[in-house]
């Protein structure tokens, strides 16, 4: 299979609540451009969604979040100050955090969150990315309405490696919460169940015309006929993947995760959390109104999510006007099913290069990564109401039979960096401890991680070779891998059991492949934080 160079993100045939982080020593020179200065005020604003005002945390009063636009080779300075009730830190979801790990933004991991009251600066420039990224809170389960697009232009000068469109728009998709998601997340970590499914799903936080008291705030997306344009589509939902479609019209994919790709058509996108999809759109249909919608893509058998549908309007301007007290329904593409895996693989796999890509071949350390969710056991005397999960159990989820534990008290990175001890333990396992049928029946002797606050230590101008290996220790589902501050080569992937000698080519994983170039503590997650 082609090797092909793409962003922080990547599909992976598992889903996981886990964190796994690595530790790069040394230095490396940067260079400034032009700098961006933001203040961004996290506050709790009243917020009307599906027929009720909720107390929302928002960033500067807005949900969405501010859209931030540089150009590649710029600065951002962003001082945030925590006006709401909660511990808060800001992650710049992809960035290539170059001698700037400190600013990477997960909570103890790179830094302690700011306190209610507090406030922090984060300092980065933007290097060799252009395209779509975004920033999202990076504590506990915030993220849900604290997010916004960040948008990275060609430097001055330059231009896209497509032709100029006519006019750009930034679609982030969402999930909303009647509840607050912070009450959400610690009912499951206070349960051991698993967190309820969402409400609704957004479009720029807006659920759509297909829920109640939705209909006369849906997002309008203007064309002219003939024009084309740049849709910025990003997965901001917390749980969820989705797929995504524009009825009666074709999208030619052109980046993915600020990485240019070599384009292709589709008919259809399928996201993962964090992920974003940069695609041309040409208004070449009778003058309309054309549904925008975004629904799940959940193959996990079982496993609840939520089976709604968020709907924008691409509305050509030219497009005729309803008689007087009367409407025209937009047309609606027909969404892939819910379960529809060949679809979603035939997507996710269509990715490559603009061009050839050297690929590093001497590797230093080959890591194999198995991933899933499993059950722990309740202690003795633990109380029924703690013990939620199958058969008086808790949902955790492993990698390498490791469960992470984040500290409390120090960041990671301080903890590194200033010698502290106690804080973590450098035997994160390059291998499983037990070798068994990943895909399979598994043993229930297997479900139980161990927790461990473990990190595996690498050295600066090291290759990387990771394989993830997605498991049905308890079940599988599908969820994206983000690796902090750096992006990498895919090398394969593919379903069933990896197998080095005899089956390189056909995985139920994906295979990355890096070098170490960056000092600092990263975090490799699934962007989700479950204690």
């Amino acid at each position: 299979m082609e090797a092909y160079r793409i962003s922080s993100n990547t599909f992976c045939s598992f889903f996981v609540f886990f964190g796994l982080l690595f530790l790069f020593m040394s230095t490396m020179p940067i260079t400034n451009a032009k700098v961006h200065y933001h203040d961004f005020v996290v506050q709790a604003t009243p917020v009307k969604r599906l027929c009720k005002t909720h107390s929302t945390i928002t960033v500067n009063g807005m949900y969405p979040g501010p859209t931030l636009e540089v150009n590649n080779g710029d600065t951002l300075v962003v001082n945030v100050v925590n006006r709401a009730r909660y511990n808060v830190t800001i992650h710049w979801h992809g960035v290539r955090q170059i001698r700037t790990g400190w600013s990477d933004g997960p909570e103890f991991v790179t830094q302690c969150p700011i306190r209610p009251g507090g406030s922090y600066t984060y300092r980065f420039t933007i290097q060799g990315q252009e395209g779509t990224l975004w920033w999202h809170a990076h504590s506990s389960w915030l993220r849900a309405t604290v997010y916004g697009a960040l948008i990275i232009h060609p430097k001055e000068g330059d231009s896209y490696p497509f032709p100029k469109p006519k006019r750009e728009a930034a679609l982030l998709l969402g999930e909303w919460w009647n509840a607050d998601p912070i009450d959400v997340v610690r009912q499951a970590t206070r349960t051991g169940a698993a967190p309820n499914v969402s409400d609704a799903y957004t479009i720029n936080g807006q659920p759509g015309d297909l829920y109640n008291c939705s209909s006369t705030d849906t997002i309008i997306v203007p064309v002219d006929s003939g024009e084309t344009n740049l849709l910025r589509v990003v997965n901001s939902a917390l749980n969820q993947q989705l797929f995504f479609k524009v009825a009666n019209h074709k999208l030619t994919v052109v980046g993915a995760d600020a990485s240019y790709v070599k384009p292709f058509t589709t008919s259809v996108l399928m996201l993962g959390p964090g992920q974003t999809t940069d695609v041309l759109i040409t208004a070449d249909q009778p003058p309309a109104r054309y549904y925008i919608a975004a629904r799940a893509y959940a193959s996990a058998q079982g496993a609840p999510f939520d089976n709604t549908t968020t709907t924008a309007i691409l509305e050509y301007k030219s497009a005729p006007c309803p008689a007087k007290g009367a409407t025209i329904k937009p047309v609606m593409p027909t969404m892939p099913a819910f379960n529809d895996t060949a679809t979603a693989t035939s997507f996710t796999t269509s990715f490559r290069s603009p061009r050839q890509v050297p690929v590093p071949t001497n590797i230093d350390h080959n890591l194999f990564f198995t991933v899933g969710l499993g059950l722990n056991n309740c202690p003795p005397g633990a109380s029924r109401s703690s013990c939620q999960g199958p058969n008086g159990t808790r949902f955790t989820a492993s990698m390498n039979n490791v469960s992470f534990v984040l500290p409390s008290n120090f960041s990671l990175l301080q903890a590194h960096q200033q010698g502290i001890p106690g804080v973590f333990t450098r035997d994160f396992p390059a291998n499983p401890p037990v070798k068994f049928d990943y895909t399979g029946n598994v043993s229930r002797a297997l479900w139980q991680p161990v927790p461990g606050t473990k990190l595996y230590p690498l050295k600066y101008g090291e290759t990387v070779q990771v394989v993830l290996q997605g498991t049905s220790i308890f079940t599988a589902e599908n969820h994206p891998i983000h690796l902090h501050g750096y992006d990498f080569y895919i090398i394969a992937e593919g379903f069933g059991n990896f197998n080095p000698s005899t089956d390189t080519a056909k995985f139920n994983l994906v295979i990355l492949l890096y070098e170490i170039q960056q000092v600092s503590c990263w975090w490799m997650d699934s962007d989700q934080i479950c204690c």
